[in-house]
């Protein structure tokens, strides 16, 4: 390997913090509106933001710019730390948080759309802060979207090559030109549905500035809410909640099925494999939570299910069960109740859903249903061997056979998720967190979910974490967003020896 392109490297970090600071100034005009004092730092953090962007830029001029995996690694990991560490910026300057820490956590987890947060009164903050932390959700979401489509198929992370019908080759030649487009058609589809929604929730009842700032956590499966108590906060309006509901399971369905689905070639959606076990897995677990609500309900436990009535109990449960499913699968983080007061047993199935994930290719975190699939057809193909061991049979997807590569890579990082997460549950404890608390933080970082259980469950925060804990969960979350691999293999010896 030759050595590392750093110029170009800082070449893409400048643009990154370049548009970063240029969204930034969108969130002056709400400051302005609502004659907040937030609107200086914001201003100001977009002049350091842009600044710094135009510096890494014009004062780094590659002589090549052909993009080698290490540095392809390089750029999305430090991209990511880029956007986390300016994005701060505005939540520093302007006096809404002032510790770099808790800045920091709510920062990287809105661009790795993880939505836990620090914040104790969220209605208290300026507008214009608001809106940044929306639009950190936004900013992050898409860019899972390009990452995802453009860069890790050349990077061969995650047999990415396997999952986009639509995503270019593993081979740089057919990579450029493909990018291009897929990116573009994808940044349509993004803005598109996150105007729709705002259209949607503005007509159904909500204000302006709430519908923009949900219209873009759903679509990004942020979860980040204007209101202390997330969605819960309309539970006497559930056409806003269906809204929401909906949106999220749109985004955390693979966004190359979404444009074939305004194409008009439903039948590519309704047969593709990943698509149907995530239908079908939402619509079943919603149904088994909604029918243990109703009748294996713990009174003693606070249900949050509004309506006393019967016909109004079921659609409540029912509707609250299919909410916070979607929410949880989709790593999304909106709460409409608390589901560690329904049932032990839900707590359990929810806790269960936090290692589940949505569709690769979409905004959704977590270990991806497509994994699992994979994994599960594997694991049964051991069975056949066993009674056959001379025969060669492949598992199949989507009526394709799946190389050995692509099995080996997922079943790794399958093993090496669950290993994150036992290590990182020992480290949370060590750090102050009690063992219920620690395994949802854990979970709750690591897939980028956001409400967990424990003292982090939906209706609590991440306020009352160690200051350790909360770099700690920051960097579980990095490494959640980034595929565990991309961050992780800059840690090892080898990746830095020159060949």
């Amino acid at each position: 390997m030759e050595n590392l392109n750093f110029k170009l490297i800082y070449r893409f970090l400048g643009i990154t913090a370049v548009l970063n600071g240029l969204f930034m100034w969108l969130a002056i005009p709400f400051s302005l509106y609502h004659n907040e004092n937030a609107v200086l730092g914001i201003l100001n953090a977009g002049i350091i933001t842009v600044a710094i962007g135009l510096l890494l830029f014009f004062f780094n001029k590659p002589n090549s710019k052909k993009i080698q995996k290490k540095e392809g690694y390089l750029i999305v990991t430090l991209g990511w730390l880029t956007l986390s560490c300016t994005g701060m910026l505005p939540y520093l300057l302007s006096g809404a948080i002032s510790s770099i820490p808790d800045a920091f956590f709510e920062t990287i987890s809105g661009y790795s759309t993880t939505g836990s947060s620090i914040l104790t009164d969220i209605e208290s903050m300026p507008k214009g802060i608001l809106f940044w932390r929306s639009a950190t959700h936004w900013i992050g979401g898409m860019g899972i979207i390009v990452l995802t489509i453009a860069i890790l198929p050349l990077l061969g992370i995650g047999g990415m090559q396997l999952f986009m019908a639509e995503a270019p080759g593993p081979s740089a030649d057919k990579l450029h030109p493909r990018i291009t487009d897929t990116a573009k058609r994808l940044w349509l589809i993004y803005v598109l549905l996150t105007f729709v929604e705002f259209i949607l929730l503005k007509v159904a009842g909500m204000t302006w500035f709430d519908a923009i700032n949900h219209a873009m956590a759903t679509v990004s499966t942020g979860g980040f809410s204007t209101k202390n108590s997330s969605v819960a906060y309309y539970n006497n309006m559930p056409i806003i909640q269906y809204i929401i509901a909906i949106f999220m399971f749109i985004a955390g369905t693979n966004f190359v099925l979404t444009y074939f689905a305004l194409k008009g070639k439903i039948q590519k959606v309704l047969q593709n494999e990943e698509f149907k076990y995530y239908l079908f897995s939402v619509i079943g677990i919603s149904t088994i939570i909604a029918v243990t609500i109703i009748f294996f309900q713990d009174p003693n436990l606070n249900t949050s299910i509004e309506h006393p009535m019967v016909f109004g109990k079921v659609e409540s449960a029912f509707r609250h069960s299919f909410f916070s499913v979607i929410s949880v699968i989709t790593t999304t983080g909106f709460v409409t109740a608390d589901f560690t007061m329904w049932n032990f047993f839900i707590t359990a199935i929810f806790f269960s859903l936090f290692f589940l994930g949505g569709s690769a290719g979409s905004t959704s975190g977590g270990v991806k249903i497509v994994r699992h699939i994979i994994l599960l057809k594997s694991s049964f193909l051991e069975f056949k061997k066993s009674l056959h061991p001379n025969a060669i049979i492949p598992v199949r997807y989507d009526g394709k056979a799946v190389s050995q590569t692509i099995v080996f890579n997922i079943l790794s990082f399958f093993v090496l998720y669950m290993l994150i997460f036992i290590l990182g549950t020992v480290i949370l404890a060590f750090l102050g967190l009690d063992i219920k608390s620690a395994l949802g933080a854990c979970a709750s970082s690591l897939g980028n979910i956001g409400p967990a259980i424990g003292s982090v469950s939906p209706v609590d925060n991440f306020s009352h974490l160690s200051v350790g804990a909360k770099w700690f969960c920051s960097f579980l979350m990095l490494i959640g967003r980034l595929e565990l691999f991309t961050v992780l293999i800059l840690l090892t010896p080898f990746f830095w020896r020159k060949n």
